[in-house]
């Protein structure tokens, strides 16, 4: 019993490690990245970054920091660690129109977030812009975003927000050679964000 108690631990960890390079090879692809893009961000060579998708190599902390860092996504993830009591909300994602859409509440009706991931370039056309009943906010984490509302055209970069309501026509993607992450707050008509607190000026003494 001690034995097959033992080999059953010993099988566990390779599993899981089997199971990490089809993660790292979707993740990439959702991003629309290729090895040589990877290669050049991490550090890692292209031949180790193919031989970790397809399992011909076994995945080290040093090999995963480095891409982990560069999907953003925790370690746990890459390896599949079992979830331990962990609050935050994990609910998956939906690629639409090669965009991927991660949900970040779950909570029905008012305000939803949502993290949104365009693969590198636009479109081809021109961009069709909606109209509906509600009110957004976006914040572009990486990468740069294309904003139209109406007759107005805007490119956010990394780190600025825009907010509208959204029965102005609207329409926003990505223009770039590089994927572009974006945080997106969408509520009810009349339902916007409220600023509670902002942060005191600095004052300097001069004596």
């Amino acid at each position: 019993m001690a034995n097959e108690r033992m080999a059953d631990d010993t099988a566990a960890p390779d599993e899981v490690l089997t199971a990490v390079g089809p993660r790292l090879r979707a993740l990439r692809q959702q991003r629309a990245v290729t090895l040589a893009q990877l290669s050049a961000a991490t550090g890692i060579s292209v031949s180790t970054l193919s031989r970790l998708e397809s399992g011909g190599r076994r995945p080290t902390l040093e090999l995963l920091l480095p891409l982990a860092r560069f999907h953003r996504v925790p370690l746990d993830d890459l390896v599949g660690a079992p979830e331990t009591g962990d609050p935050r909300v994990r609910l998956r994602s939906v690629v639409r129109n090669g965009v991927t859409i991660v949900p970040l509440t779950r909570r029905p009706g008012g305000v939803q977030a949502y993290k949104m991931i365009y693969p590198p370039g636009g479109r081809p056309g021109e961009p069709e812009q909606q109209v509906h009943e509600g009110y957004e906010w976006l914040y572009v984490l990486s990468g740069r975003c294309r904003l139209l509302l109406g007759s107005h055209e805007l490119t956010l970069e990394a780190g600025e927000v825009a907010e509208f309501d959204t029965r102005t026509p609207h329409w926003f993607g990505n223009p770039d050679d590089r994927p572009l992450e974006i945080l997106s707050l969408f509520g009810p008509q009349g339902e916007r964000l409220h600023v509670r607190a902002r942060p005191s000026p600095v004052r300097r003494d001069l004596g």
